[in-house]
Order: structure tokens, then C-alpha cells, then sequence
């Protein structure tokens, strides 16, 4: 099972998405703003995934950057895009390799669908093997 940073503005998407993901086995670490993501993301922890809402309070790319500075630190590190706005082009250009989108609303069967094809299209990779 997989170890998720879930970061989301909205309180109860959060507590939602946190209980879906422990329910079915999965560690998870939870913050509602890019500073205290970023802040876990400092630490030491073993993160598999970013779950990230792409806008984030007003702005509405902070997941894109927050994903972006999330690789550069962690390289292994997939990150699962969520959202309730419309993706252009555009937007999509700025996701990160080892990446997938959720459109909200989403159902947990999509969300640990999401999950667990992130996680098998771009396993961990041990680099002492």
C-alpha cells in the first residue's frame, strides 16, 4: 500500500479522502495549505504520492507548483492532480511525469483506481536495486 500527502482547501474533501485511503490500507499524511505540504514534504517521511488539489485557496495552479517543487526534492515521488475546474492544454503541459487526474466530484472507486494505476504504471523504484 501506498504512503499519500493528501493536500486540499476543503476540509470535509479532505477528511473524506483521508478516511477513504486508511480504510483501504493506505498511510496518509493531510495538510490543507501549500505551506504545510510543503512543510511535510520536508520531513524525512517516506511519501509514494502527492494528492494534491490543483487550486488551492485562491490560486488556482498552487498544486501545480507545489507538485513541481514536491520532484524536484523527492524524484520518485507520483502525484495524483484533483480538480473542479476545466483543464486546458495548457494546464496539462505543467503536470509532472508520473502523473494522474481526478475531476471532482470523484467517487472512492475512482480515487483508489487513480491510486493504485499511478502506483503501477510508475512503480517505486528502490535505488539500492
Amino acid at each position: 500500500m501506498a504512503v499519500v500527502l493528501i493536500i486540499e482547501d476543503e476540509a470535509q474533501v479532505l477528511l473524506l479522502a483521508e478516511s477513504y485511503l486508511q480504510e483501504h490500507g493506505h498511510e496518509t499524511f493531510s495538510a490543507r495549505t501549500v505551506a504545510e505540504g510543503s512543510a511535510i514534504l520536508a520531513r524525512p517521511d517516506k511519501i509514494d504520492v502527492l494528492f494534491t488539489d490543483i487550486g488551492l485557496r485562491d490560486d488556482l495552479q498552487a498544486g501545480l507548483e507545489l507538485a513541481r517543487a514536491a520532484v524536484g526534492h523527492r524524484p520518485d515521488i507520483k502525484v495524483l492532480y484533483a480538480t473542479g475546474q476545466t483543464v486546458t492544454g495548457g494546464m496539462r503541459e505543467l503536470f509532472v511525469e508520473r502523473s494522474a487526474m481526478l475531476v471532482k466530484p470523484y467517487t472512492v472507486d475512482q480515487l483508489l483506481t487513480s491510486l493504485s494505476m499511478l502506483c503501477i504504471t510508475h512503480p517505486h523504484r528502490d535505488p539500492n536495486t
